[in-house]
């Protein structure tokens, strides 16, 4: 078992910078996502780890040895691919085998290894069959299964679930994690895709432009986004961004839209206080927006008149794509809700929910205010 460590890693081929001046500290046995959009380079970070990539600055450490110069092989780590990768000509049993054959592994020992993955996966009955036999879940297991037999220290898995059906993706999610809890050893897991990042990880690990924007459990990642880019990029539907300024009547702070105002609680005003007069982003989640008949009691409310533009229902609840002024939003809300495209209808925004970021510093990606 080994933690690892990404100590001031750099990446460039030639001018573009792939990874920059990446920090990043991995506990042992934890599972670490790391998610971003395509070209953030996440996956770049997880062939620098497995040695398929030279890093161009800096160190990557695992346990205790830096593996710069230490041969892919050499370095205890198994991957899991997004293609698979299984050898079409052999059955699931050699593909599984193959790389302990290559050590020199006895055969008795190959063979009770093999076993207990074949189990521990569920695909024993599968042991003679070749990769064209099964369904692409199937081969996802073999591939998986290859990566146990090896005992590594780390396991490593680059976007594995983008070759499944919507249904076989979260079925095989499920059986990661388990594995997981079984194995009790490091993983990191690439992916694109916010929900596998927020259902499976310890923590996860949001990256844009080669640069780690912020490094959080998925709660806190939800609850409190280090900015703009986090905010945006956590959660589903993503989270609503309108451009405001924060305006102080009496006593009390607004968020002016100059389509609508809402008002800042109580308890949260002195926060921003120093923003007043300010141009600055307000955002707030669709599951913060609600339809006043189903609004939650105790919250601090703010009323928002919006046309409905858009209905999806979704059976569990309702999505309402809204427009209000120039600002188009999105409201997550319970399903008995009964509005008409084109109408005018009044919306709850919960504001004890609220986000204010702030663009003085960077306009491009604009840092949470807390």
């Amino acid at each position: 078992m080994a933690g690892v460590k990404f100590d001031h890693v750099w990446k460039r081929f030639g001018d573009f910078v792939a990874l920059n001046d990446l920090n990043l500290e991995i506990e042992d046995k934890e599972f670490l996502v790391l998610v971003g959009p395509s070209g953030c380079g996440k996956t770049t970070a997880l062939r620098c780890l497995a040695g398929l990539e030279e890093v161009s600055d800096g160190n990557v450490v695992i346990g205790d040895t830096i593996v710069n110069d230490i041969a892919p092989k050499d370095r205890d780590i198994a991957m899991v691919f997004q293609s698979y990768a299984l050898y079409p000509h052999m059955t699931v049993f050699d593909n599984m085998a193959f790389g302990l054959k290559l050590r020199k592994v006895p055969k008795e020992k190959i063979k009770e290894k093999v076993q207990q993955a074949a189990e521990i996966l569920g695909i024993e009955h599968l042991l003679k069959r070749k990769p064209r036999e099964l369904s692409g879940g199937q081969r996802q297991r073999v591939a998986v299964g290859r990566a146990i037999v090896r005992e590594p220290k780390v396991f490593l898995f680059d976007e594995p679930l983008s070759n499944l059906d919507a249904k076989l993706r979260v079925q095989t999610r499920a059986e990661i994690s388990k594995l997981h809890q079984r194995l009790q050893t490091t993983f990191i897991y690439v992916t694109h895709d916010q929900t596998e990042a927020m259902t499976m990880a310890t923590r996860i690990a949001v990256m844009n432009k080669g640069i780690l924007q912020q490094l959080d459990t998925p709660q806190q990642l939800y609850d409190r986004p280090n900015n703009l880019f986090v905010a945006g990029f956590i959660g589903s539907p993503a989270m609503n961004f309108f451009p405001a300024h924060i305006r102080k009547d009496g006593a009390a702070l607004y968020v002016d839209t100059n389509e609508f105002a809402v008002k800042i609680p109580e308890n949260r005003a002195e926060v921003y206080q120093h923003l007043v007069g300010k141009e600055v982003i307000f955002g707030l989640r669709p599951e913060d927006i609600h339809t006043p008949e189903y609004a939650p009691p105790g919250i601090h409310a703010a009323p928002v008149e919006a046309k409905v533009d858009v209905t999806e229902l979704m059976g569990n609840e309702i999505f309402l794509y809204l427009v209000s002024g120039k600002n188009n939003f999105t409201a997550r809300v319970d399903p008995r809700t009964r509005v008409a495209i084109g109408s005018m209808t009044q919306m709850v925004f919960n504001m004890d929910n609220l986000h204010i970021f702030d663009p003085s510093q960077d306009r491009d990606n604009p840092t949470a205010v807390r």
